[in-house]
């Protein structure tokens, strides 16, 4: 496994990683909406994020975006998930940190168990303005 700074020629592959990603893990929410961000992904909150990429020895599998202390996106290529890659690079954010935050789907019951099985702590329950969906704020400190 190794982890490092994305390169802004990986921009698509981090794009379908995360699509793919999101169809999987938030089937409660119409395919529409996240096709609708794929530009926006791209365009904006990659470039505007800390990424790091995570890869076997053929290709990138998955990725983490952080902004400051915030976890905004952790995908793993659907072929891959399960392997250990999204739990090492979140442990490699947790070096760099001594807090972290991030929102998840309430529905997102695997992701929540993720987290949970990761130190996180949920804090608070939001909507999500953009889907009407519940999702709850977690965070996780250094002790």
């Amino acid at each position: 496994m190794n982890i490092r700074s994305n390169k802004k020629s990986e921009i698509n592959k981090l794009v379908d990683i995360w699509y793919e990603g999101s169809l999987l893990a938030h089937d409660f929410i119409d395919k529409d909406y996240w096709k609708q961000q794929r530009t926006v992904m791209a365009e904006k909150y990659l470039p505007m994020s800390e990424t790091y990429v995570v890869s076997n020895e053929e290709d990138v599998v998955g990725f983490v975006s952080m902004v400051d202390n915030y976890l905004a996106a952790l995908f793993i290529d659907v072929k891959y998930q399960g392997g250990g890659y999204g739990k090492g690079l979140l442990d490699f954010i947790k070096t760099q940190r001594r807090t972290i935050q991030l929102k998840v789907y309430k529905k997102n019951n695997k992701a929540v168990d993720f987290y949970f099985k990761n130190g996180f702590v949920i804090k608070e329950e939001l909507v999500d303005e953009q889907t009407s969906e519940k999702e709850f704020l977690m965070e996780w400190n250094k002790c």
